[in-house]
């Protein structure tokens, strides 16, 4: 008699998008009823493998069986239609419209053909919410007013509301107190026994071990280990996997010692409730400074609140000791702090303007004469800034749009440079960059940290951060809980303390 095929099997999946190749050859199979947890760092290809599985990327090459036949899913309906269902870590709820709604959103009760609203959709969504746990949830409330735990149990709600045979969950405890994790490995057993495969995207790797099967480990695109026991493999085994590059990176000599001086840029006690704990950092002129840690850990909004762009919950940012108006960027940027965000298209750079006035846009009072501006020494001193960071382009006319992912973010520190910053926020600096561009921009920051200016910087790839830095932090969901000199560090003690806290096993 032949073994029965896997529920799923996606064989090698590649999928490519322009300047990335987010999978190269991934390999995954999933049995009827066991939990299969999927790990990698960021940018290892977790979310395009889910998201292909989902149906919302077609993948370039590859094949997917479903039951041991070969599907194409076309489109996350289709995906849906098998019994494939996805709950996003960024949850696809609409706030205005209630539980109930939420739930059977593209597949109301119907009768005769008819919709049904109203009576018959709140029953059905309170019946899923009892069997998830949550009978105190009004499905008649809208999903806005909920938290983000309530939240949560919807998503999964209108997952079970369709005839589901998988469930692909993306790190579905991030917003969830502990006793509320035990509640979702809880709704995780009742599935897996009633036959359900769950498909489970987490970074700690306690509850990797607490209810895995089997885990796949990804690695710049590929699977770099199928199917190895979730209980019983080794930590330091998994992070090893995890850890192995391609790539090489090159990075510029860094001082042997602490830069002398005052800080010029303190932060006290600075936090954002639900986002980091209380933080005290230091920047010194010439030092670079590096936050380290998982999605969601409150890398990025520890530097959007020191710029401004978050209001803080309580403590103080300090520029020479001068204290900022909290929540105010103008203040920010006045003070001499400037923000090259990770987003760099949608945040940062005007696409369809020139490249000239992309790096003065920040500095067009020393332009402005009367209410006209001085188009010569704007020109002038764009250049000027663009040759000190070797920014190449021919024509700076041209929209910053044309220029390569390197050369927009060289425009973007352009921009701080002409400004006059003093203080240099790095979210994300070389995410898009291509691998020859990455080692100029370090060596860019390298130089302008030389130079006295002081950096903070976040990355998602910890070997950025300890080649970059000279000291770094280690945040793990909203706090702090390491601080050393990068040389001090390793890549595999990083993750050790982002994924658990604690040494590995």
């Amino acid at each position: 008699m032949a073994p029965e095929p896997p529920l799923l099997s996606m064989s090698g999946i590649t999928k490519s998008f322009p300047g990335v190749r987010a999978l190269d050859g991934v390999d995954l199979d999933v049995q009827a009823g066991e939990v299969h947890c999927l790990l990698g760092q960021n940018g290892a290809g977790k979310s395009t493998l889910i998201k292909v599985l989902a149906g919302a990327h077609q993948p370039d090459t590859g094949e997917i069986r479903w039951r041991g036949e070969a599907v194409t899913l076309r489109s996350p309906i289709a995906a849906m239609r098998l019994g494939i269902a996805t709950i996003y870590q960024e949850l696809d709820l609409v706030e205005h419209l209630s539980v109930a709604e939420n739930v059977h959103l593209g597949h109301e009760p119907t009768t005769a053909g008819f919709v049904v609203r109203g009576k018959a959709a709140k029953e059905s969504t309170a019946a899923l919410l009892k069997r998830l746990g949550h009978a105190e949830i009004d499905p008649a409330r809208l999903v806005g007013e909920l938290s983000a735990a309530q939240q949560q149990i919807v998503s999964m709600a209108r997952a079970l509301s369709h005839d589901v045979r998988l469930i692909v969950m993306d790190e579905p405890s991030a917003a969830l107190d502990p006793d509320e994790v035990d509640n979702l490995f809880r709704i995780v057993g009742d599935l897996t026994a009633a036959g359900v495969a769950v498909v489970y995207i987490s970074h700690r790797l306690e509850e990797i071990r607490r209810i895995g099967d089997r885990v796949t480990v990804l690695k710049d695109g590929r699977a770099v280990a199928n199917g190895l026991p979730a209980k019983t493999t080794p930590t330091r085994e998994v992070v090893a996997l995890m850890t192995g590059r391609n790539v090489e990176y090159v990075f510029p000599d860094r001082p042997v010692s602490p830069p002398p001086g005052d800080p010029v840029l303190t932060v006290r006690g600075l936090s954002r409730a639900g986002e980091f704990e209380p933080l005290d950092l230091e920047v010194r002129p010439g030092e670079i400074v590096g936050l380290a840690g998982l999605v969601g850990s409150g890398r990025s909004e520890i530097l959007e609140t020191v710029y401004g762009a978050r209001k803080p919950t309580s403590g103080q940012v300090l520029v020479d000791g001068k204290l900022l108006k909290p929540g105010s960027v103008r203040a920010a940027v006045r003070a001499g702090l400037g923000l090259a965000p990770e987003e760099r298209k949608a945040q940062a750079l005007l696409m369809l303007e020139s490249v000239t006035r992309n790096v003065s846009v920040s500095s067009m009072s020393r332009f402005s004469r009367g209410g006209w501006i001085d188009r010569g020494a704007e020109l002038g001193a764009a250049r000027a800034a663009t040759r000190e960071l070797s920014l190449r382009s021919d024509n700076p006319s041209v929209p910053v749009r044309t220029l390569s992912g390197g050369n927009q973010q060289k425009a973007v520190l352009a921009r701080w440079l002409l400004r006059g910053c003093r203080v240099l926020l790095l979210d994300e600096p070389t995410r898009g960059v291509d691998v020859g561009a990455r080692a100029e921009l370090y060596a860019v920051v390298r130089r302008l940290a030389d130079e006295g200016l002081a950096v903070l910087l976040v990355s998602s790839e910890v070997p950025e951060v300890l080649g970059l830095a000279d000291r770094v932090l280690v945040l793990r969901e909203g706090r702090v809980v390491h601080t050393a000199p990068a040389r001090e560090l390793d890549e595999h003690r990083v993750l050790d303390l982002v994924m658990e806290g604690s040494p590995a096993s």
